[in-house]
């Protein structure tokens, strides 16, 4: 079952590629960044209402929207920094590049938030193997930058 998994994960690192590609050029296609982001956003949101009339998924009420903690509703916030983001750099630094290093941060950020077990993630301490692994994530940067020059 856990390949079946990483399958799945390693598919969806393949689709954000697609998906940076795709809403860099929606940005070249409608002139700004921002208008082509929320153009992404609009289109994506539409999919998942789609999906929502056929799932019929229960839908909270206001009640329980007022109990969430204000910081879970930045998920949403931040996905449309890294997407506009995403879209800003994509034509700068390469695919390669750019998902390279978006990796080498969230596996930074990833040993935090396991060690910490922050977020609802399982308590993972930092060890020297995991280290090691985000090292060479960061090396695999550097060298996709020095093959661009």
């Amino acid at each position: 079952m856990t390949w079946l998994l990483l399958l799945v994960a390693l598919l969806l690192g393949a689709a954000l590629s697609v998906q940076v590609g795709v809403n860099a050029e929606l940005r070249t296609a409608l002139g700004h960044p921002l208008v082509a982001a929320t153009a992404s956003f609009i289109v994506g949101t539409i999919g998942l209402l789609l999906v929502m009339v056929v799932l019929r998924p229960a839908v909270p009420g206001a009640a329980q929207l007022a109990r969430v903690p204000w910081w879970q509703w930045t998920g949403g916030l931040l996905g449309a920094v890294y997407v506009a983001a995403a879209i800003v750099l994509a034509p700068k630094l390469g695919a390669a590049a750019l998902l390279a290093t978006i990796v080498a941060g969230q596996m930074m950020a990833s040993l935090l938030l396991d060690h910490y077990g922050l977020f609802g993630f399982p308590v993972q301490p930092v060890s020297t193997l995991r280290v090691v692994a985000v090292a060479l994530i960061i090396g695999g940067v550097l060298l996709l930058q020095a093959a661009r020059a």
